[in-house]
């Protein structure tokens, strides 16, 4: 490929609304043009990125015996309300009428669709276990589109479906996409954790996330660097404490806290440590009758420690809290406690409550909680003794560097990650719902066994350049790059050497299988490095007539800090090396 035929669009500097450094450097780049709020044009340059990407996603699905199809962007509504996620999905899912006022959504997944075929293409047990994949473009309606790609609205997705006869070989089909995951992220060059995370809006059983590590990532990734333990944010587990519950030893009293309505605030006025204080957390649970009316509403105390946080994901996973829960009202509070936030706490509401203690907080004693009375806190608190033990006693906080991890090998690290793949064991989540089944060797029907595999394809770009650049732009993996080798010509336009040794290096590189890009604008040699540099070619040769004259070239990867010089005649072996390793 020579620049002349090609499109380069490079920028100096990134525009105002760029944020993130792959945002920004996309942009200049010329990878990706903004349409609109979390909408990109892919240019010629960022395009080749992403065949290369699918190109590799593609070849390891189809090694681990997965078949390609392809599924509509545009999907009826009838199938999103067989499974109950035309209302649950939420204002994410975009939903549409056309002109005979009939409803569809621009998917943003394919579970239906693909259900949908099963149950109609699949009905022996002889036709499994199967699984299909599509790369498509994909739509959510994202409140905040922002960091570019990666929080983009419309992107494009890998999105594979095993079909299996039962859980048993359902989990085997899993194992085989977690390792093909593996080995598409390891095929890429990018540094990842595959982790332990939460179902969430798809469904299942049991999932996986493929982070790949950057400071820059929006997830929480969990490890212990001492053992394999990895999960999420939303998943990493807090154990409870070793040591039991101290017998108390403080009489409870009220301690007058004006104006002071965080635990933080009441810790540094009391002069305590902040781990003795008890944060105080009200939702409600509404019970509906047939009718769909609110008939009863149960309100909830969760009780946290001060220095912790709540985990959402986690509580909505205690019994009781289960089928969705909200946050009180400032109507519910007052009726319950007699008092605004910031002074709540457990011992003596007004009326009845559900006490959620976390493990934490049930292993504490001479605690300081809320007195339900404006500027007034309690000290010495204890369970037993000034306030029954709590109704339940549950892991709902997010846990903090230097917990112990849960498999009892060393205490935990947080690093951050951006998700890049999701795997699913959906188990009969939607062949259930779908009447999905087959026909096994008695001629009864069984539900189908299903799993779920996404890859973010087009957000992988994005997640790449967080981890791979520097002060002069982008630096990709060569597998992934858009050209693996730039030609850089000093003088192509004026000198005819240069211009016949460029052209035959070009042409025995591309005759080799090298995806090579000639430079033959000839624009000066700083404005020219800097180009590619920007770009991200992990391989440049560097051809003048100085250099020439003794029969040499000049070769810089785009990591090293020297160029090299080598004979001309050396330079195509050297690549292949290099390409090789």
């Amino acid at each position: 490929m020579k620049a002349s035929q090609f499109f380069i669009s490079t920028l100096k500097e990134a525009p105002a609304d760029a944020e993130v450094m792959s945002h920004k450097l996309m942009m200049r780049a010329g990878f990706i043009k903004r349409l609109g709020a979390g909408i990109y044009s892919y240019m010629p340059m960022g395009l080749r990125v992403i065949r290369k990407v699918e190109n590799i996603i593609r070849e390891e699905m189809n090694r681990a015996g997965a078949v390609e199809l392809l599924m509509p962007v545009v999907q009826p509504a009838e199938l999103w309300q067989e499974t109950g996620r035309f209302q649950k999905y939420g204002p994410e899912l975009l939903r549409l009428k056309d002109r005979h006022d009939r409803d569809f959504v621009i998917q943003p997944t394919s579970e239906e669709v693909i259900t949908d075929i099963a149950r109609q293409e699949l009905r022996s047990y002889r036709a499994l276990p199967k699984n299909f994949y599509h790369i498509q473009t994909k739509f959510r309606d994202e409140r905040r589109p922002r960091f570019g790609v990666m929080r983009g609205r419309e992107f494009t997705m890998k999105d594979a479906y095993s079909f299996d006869r039962d859980v048993e070989a359902a989990s085997k089909s899993y194992d085989q996409m977690y390792a093909a995951y593996t080995r598409i992220f390891e095929r890429m060059g990018l540094t990842f954790r595959a982790v332990a995370a939460d179902n969430g809006a798809i469904g299942g059983v049991r999932s996986h996330e493929f982070q790949v590590i950057a400071d820059t990532g929006e997830d929480a990734i969990i490890y212990c660097p001492t053992s394999d333990y990895a999960a999420n944010i939303e998943m990493a587990e807090a154990v409870a404490p070793a040591i039991p519950r101290a017998a108390p030893v403080a009489s409870m009293a009220k301690a007058p806290t004006p104006g002071k309505s965080t635990c933080e605030d009441v810790a540094q006025f009391l002069g305590v440590p902040l781990q003795r204080t008890v944060k105080s957390l009200v939702l409600a649970t509404d019970e509906t009758n047939p009718a769909g009316d609110v008939g009863h509403t149960t309100v909830w105390l969760l009780l946290v420690r001060g220095d912790h946080s709540l985990n959402e994901i986690k509580a909505g996973k205690v019994a009781g809290l289960q089928g969705g829960y909200r946050f009180a009202t400032a109507a519910e509070i007052d009726a319950h406690f007699g008092c605004k936030p910031g002074y709540l706490g457990p011992v003596g509401p007004r009326q009845p409550v559900k006490v959620i203690a976390d493990r934490t907080v049930a292993a504490m004693s001479d605690f300081i909680c809320g007195a339900n009375e404006a500027d007034y806190h309690l000290t010495g608190i204890n369970w037993g003794r000034d306030l029954p033990e709590p109704d339940v006693v549950a892991d709902i906080r997010n846990v903090v560097a230097g917990d112990p991890s849960p498999d009892g090998k060393g205490v935990l690290a947080i690093q951050r990650g951006i998700e890049v793949g999701h795997v699913f064991l959906l188990g009969s989540y939607y062949s259930e719902k779908m009447n999905a089944t087959y026909l096994d060797e008695t001629g009864k029907p069984q539900l189908m066994q299903m799993g779920c595999y996404g890859i973010g394809v087009t957000r992988i770009l994005g997640a790449a350049i967080e981890q791979n650049f520097d002060e002069r732009g982008i630096v990709w993996p060569a597998a992934i790059a858009p050209f693996a080798v730039v030609i850089c010509p000093i003088g192509y336009d004026r000198s005819n050497d240069v211009r016949v040794a460029a052209d035959r290096l070009h042409d025995e590189l591309q005759a080799a299988g090298i995806d090579v890009m000639l430079d033959d604008r000839g624009e000066r040699p700083g404005a020219m490095f800097a180009d590619w540099e920007l770009v991200g070619v992990p391989h440049r040769v560097v051809l003048s007539d100085r250099g020439l004259k003794d029969g040499k070239a000049e070769y810089q990867g785009r990591r090293d800090a020297q160029a090299l010089t080598l004979p001309l005649a050396d330079v195509l072996p050297s690549l292949k090396a290099k390409l090789l390793a």
